[in-house]
């Protein structure tokens, strides 16, 4: 997707939480069953939480809304673990996109409002300290201009759909977060396609077919072996 669509909408999801659709794309940022459900499945509970390490890199491949940093935020002060969490958007919304949302008061933070939103619209590349748990900062750069190795625990793939950004659902950008990411760590994402199955095991990822949420029969997290030649 070389541009972001220009109808993006507020849409009310089937959990009360709100997401922006697309009627160009045919498009979502969020599941129509529940963008704040679907955040906590996939993200949350099978992502963050299965993480043991303290302090634990992130990495966001579409921060979007900005929904799962949020809550990974929410998370990371109520636990006390160190957070840092980094976030890649080639195309960042506006302010009042993702304040017509009203994602702090949804997941029950209405007094992070004014925060949260000053994190989202900081200027990229700008590390952002928001609490004593939780460091931010996004930027512009595509998956394949990130110049890391080994950085990260945990990756939150959240693209859009393999049919919207196909680039992004390849054995090459499995291939790509695998060298980004630390021995034993993991990928999640929302995402069960038979082809993205075969594309992470192409890429030299252990995948486990998991319980998806609400609306979804599965989802996938893919682990970077701890034995590894690179």
């Amino acid at each position: 997707m070389n541009a972001p669509p220009q109808d993006l909408a507020p849409h009310r999801t089937r959990d009360g939480s709100f997401t922006l659709r697309s009627e160009q794309l045919g498009e979502q940022y969020h599941s129509l069953h529940g963008a704040l459900n679907e955040s906590l499945h996939v993200f949350i509970r099978n992502g963050f939480d299965q993480v043991v390490k303290d302090p634990v890199d992130i990495l966001e491949v579409g921060l979007g809304t900005g929904l799962n940093a949020l809550l990974t935020w929410c998370h990371a002060d109520r636990a006390q673990r160190v957070v840092r969490y980094t976030a890649l958007e080639p195309h960042p919304l506006s302010a009042a996109s993702i304040n017509a949302l009203d994602h702090a008061r949804i997941v029950g933070e209405p007094d992070r409002n004014a925060d949260f939103l000053r994190m989202i619209m900081s200027p990229a590349d700008a590390v952002q300290d928001m609490s004593p748990w939780f460091r931010f900062m996004w930027t512009q750069h595509c998956l394949e201009e990130l110049d890391l190795h080994e950085a990260f625990d945990l990756v939150y793939y959240d693209a859009f759909s393999p049919r919207v950004q196909p680039e992004l659902w390849t054995e090459e950008a499995f291939r790509r977060v695998r060298a980004l990411l630390r021995p034993g760590g993991a990928l999640v994402t929302y995402c069960a396609k038979g082809s993205v199955r075969r594309a992470m095991l192409a890429a030299g990822l252990e995948v486990q077919r998991l319980q998806g949420p609400p609306g979804k029969r599965e989802m996938f997290r893919a682990i970077k072996p701890c034995l590894t030649g690179g």
